[in-house]
């Protein structure tokens, strides 16, 4: 049996990101749930997205990423976006204790009542992601904070590797907590701030494509 919608009613939620882009492909749909339920979003983004291989747009790509982040952010209605200079593609390579520390500064100063991550597998196989979700586990954990992390059903990972050879991970619909009825309009405008990355042969929207409007969502425990 499918998991039950039940998005809790936050003040407050910080969002927690490896990339510019990863707030819109990844949780954008998430975020305008949130913010139409009165939540204040703030977006934490640890890299300036530099390394892509997507090239959609050219110029200095950390900058125009960067513009992308902002445009995107508020387009999904977010109330503040920081963004840390990190490597792109070495965020493993940074100290753990320096990520944990941008994260809890940043949820001090949005007064947070929660996090928003990807799961802490990465969802998208990138390495980047990982150290991210684990900095804002970490974080919330010295804070007392809960975190909801985003995740795909198993098998749509599965039919996404299968079609473009990715490293996409999900889970068994009883390792779902929540299930969203999600509204995809103000995504996808998210989604096409990113020039530089929503590129028609990004896998992204094939991923959207399989979803539908649903978003599967997982409680972690910061001592699990």
């Amino acid at each position: 049996m499918a998991a039950p919608e039940e998005l809790p009613t936050w003040r407050s939620v910080l969002v927690v990101v490896a990339h510019p882009d990863d707030e819109s492909f990844g949780l954008g749909a998430v975020i305008d749930a949130l913010v139409s339920r009165g939540a204040s979003v703030t977006v934490l983004c640890l890299t300036h997205g530099e390394a892509s291989t997507l090239h959609g747009a050219a110029a200095d790509l950390a900058t125009v990423r960067e513009a992308e982040l902002r445009t995107a952010a508020a387009a999904l209605g977010c109330l503040a976006t920081v963004l840390r200079d990190h490597s792109d593609g070495g965020l493993g390579e940074v100290p753990a204790s320096v990520l944990v520390d941008d994260v809890v500064a940043v949820a001090r100063r949005s007064e947070s009542e929660a996090l928003l991550v990807f799961d802490p597998s990465g969802v998208t196989g990138h390495p980047d992601h990982v150290a991210a979700s684990r900095a804002a586990i970490r974080a919330a954990d010295g804070l007392g904070l809960p975190v909801l992390a985003w995740t795909l059903p198993a098998d749509v990972a599965t039919r996404l590797n299968d079609e473009h050879g990715g490293a996409f991970s999900g889970h068994r619909p009883e390792e779902v907590d929540l299930v969203l009825h999600v509204d995809r309009t103000r995504q996808l405008v998210a989604v096409r701030a990113h020039a530089s990355q929503a590129v028609p042969s990004s896998v992204l929207w094939r991923r959207l494509e399989l979803l539908g409007g649903l978003e599967h969502l997982r409680w972690i425990d910061p001592t699990g």
